[in-house]
């Protein structure tokens, strides 16, 4: 989930009750936030049932992950270091209240599918809530945190506030028996925004296991909200949280993520859209203080855009950071990457930045992957392989749209050794997916316009294998039972690349 900014968004939840606007006007308006759509539709229709656990299937070289009906979208993933064929991973679901989760034991050939807890209704039977924006993390010891958001809302009087939610899991992601709730907002003030996990999994950091949960706290005015971090050194039971910030700056944040150096360091970086900047802080004392915010570079586009392929939703700018914990030549060393407009000023791609000096300088932005022209790239995620010291980013991709619409998307991976030379482009879907239309039909019965892909992606990287997940459309079409709209519509799908 995302705002278009505080003070517009404090109007737009003032306008949440209001009937007047319909599903089909509020679906095609990148002036809403973008849970407008799953909460329009569980407002008027309910949560679908659920599908209880699901088993993945194989679809040409790709897994589907999902195998439901209903649309899911914005994909997380990661591995237990311990053991790296263990994988989960997690997506929205549209459609329904609950976050889905995915656990595999067999480095991601096959997959089950869990739904995660969601706290009760704060004020009665007559309201609902529901979880969004996945993120998972594995710590040394074998748990796995999956965090999101709980957004609250009914009883006629719109969104009555946002909290923020750990699962924590000791079997991988089958099962997710505690989950810490923590930093409630009234709907009226702040809303808890985009979270992405991180765990400290440096064998001799003096902060190992240390959890760590970053996201934007959105408010109209000036004075509070921001970009917060919670740090937890007991496993997920309970949270810490700070402003990583500036706390007397406007606070206009979005698309936090936070990441660990070799020796425990906390990095965190954002998309400042007030000052049309990658922001980003350091801690060397667990999270626990932050320096003086810096500032990674400047870019062209402030929040997000509208590019054919996510025309509706609009594509947002965030950083992907990681650091490289290998034994390379390169250790230590800083990676972010981010959307912006390519030199035509027209289409997308995906630039890289790093940093030798733990975060104090950082090189000059440089162009990601192939240069191949008039394509948009975006939804993109980075990983540094802990092992190897491989970076590598995945992103979507337009290039293979025979029509020249830009409609058409496959999922990419580009690989590097430095972050300044790139292999060659590896395409890991190997079907096309198209979030416009279906068989020529506009609009398509079997397309979530109000999700599309969603927001981001996710990647992980270890030993050389690279993991990547990703919204795909290519059986959209394929009938599906238990849902009020029988589509598979989009789905959640993998590949493991060597």
């Amino acid at each position: 989930m995302r705002t278009t900014g505080r003070l517009l968004f404090l109007s737009i939840i003032a306008a949440i009750a209001s009937t007047a606007r319909t599903e089909a006007q509020t679906s095609q308006s990148q002036n809403n936030p973008t849970w407008w759509d799953k909460y329009l539709y569980l407002t008027k229709s309910g949560s679908d049932p659920s599908p209880g656990a699901t088993a993945s299937a194989s679809v040409g070289g790709n897994v589907d992950v999902s195998a439901e009906c209903g649309p899911q979208s914005e994909t997380y993933i990661t591995l237990n270091p311990s053991r790296p064929r263990v994988l989960a991973a997690g997506s929205n679901e549209i459609f329904r209240d609950p976050m889905r989760g995915y656990f595999s034991a067999d480095g991601g050939a096959t997959w089950g599918g869990v739904d995660l807890p969601l706290p009760p209704p704060r004020q009665g039977t007559n309201d609902q809530r529901f979880g969004s924006d996945p993120s998972l993390a594995f710590d040394t010891r074998g748990n796995l945190y999956y965090s999101y958001i709980v957004v609250f809302f009914g009883n006629g009087s719109g969104v009555n506030g946002t909290e923020m939610a750990v699962a924590r899991s000791s079997d991988g992601g089958r099962t997710y028996p505690s989950v810490t709730y923590f930093s409630f907002e009234t709907g009226s003030s702040r809303f808890n925004d985009k979270p992405m996990v991180t765990a400290d999994t440096n064998a001799r950091s003096p902060f190992r296991d240390n959890v760590y949960v970053a996201w934007d706290a959105a408010v109209g005015g000036t004075d509070a909200g921001g970009l917060r971090v919670g740090r937890s050194s007991d496993h997920g039971a309970s949270f810490t949280v700070n402003r990583a910030d500036d706390p007397q700056g406007p606070g206009k944040a979005i698309g936090a993520v936070p990441f660990v150096g070799p020796a425990g360091e906390v990095y965190v970086a954002w998309n400042d859209f007030k000052a049309n900047t990658i922001g980003f802080n350091r801690s060397f004392d667990g999270a626990a203080t932050w320096g003086t915010p810096g500032v990674i570079a400047a870019k062209a586009i402030p929040f997000d855009i509208g590019i054919p392929a996510e025309s509706f939703r609009g594509a947002l700018v965030y950083p992907s950071c990681d650091a490289d914990r290998s034994g390379g030549a390169h250790r230590g060393r800083l990676y972010c990457s981010w959307l912006d407009l390519n030199g035509d000023g027209i289409t997308t791609g995906i630039v890289l930045s790093f940093s030798d000096d733990r975060g104090a300088s950082w090189s000059r932005p440089a162009p990601v992957g192939d240069p191949v022209a008039g394509v948009d790239r975006f939804n993109h995620w980075l990983s540094v392989d802990p092992v190897t010291g491989q970076v590598t980013v995945a992103f979507y991709d337009t290039r293979n749209d025979a029509t020249g619409s830009r409609f058409q998307t496959d999922y990419y991976l580009a690989r590097s050794a430095d972050g300044v030379s790139w292999l060659p482009d590896t395409r890991v879907s190997d079907v096309s997916s198209n979030e416009h239309d279906c068989d020529g039909t506009f609009p398509c019965p079997a397309i979530n316009y109000g999700n599309q892909q969603g927001d981001y992606e996710g990647l992980v990287s270890f030993g050389g294998v690279s993991h990547p997940v990703w919204t795909d459309s290519r059986r959209q079409l394929e009938p599906a039972s238990g849902c009020r709209r029988p589509f598979l519509m989009e789905e959640v799908f993998t590949a493991a690349v060597q």
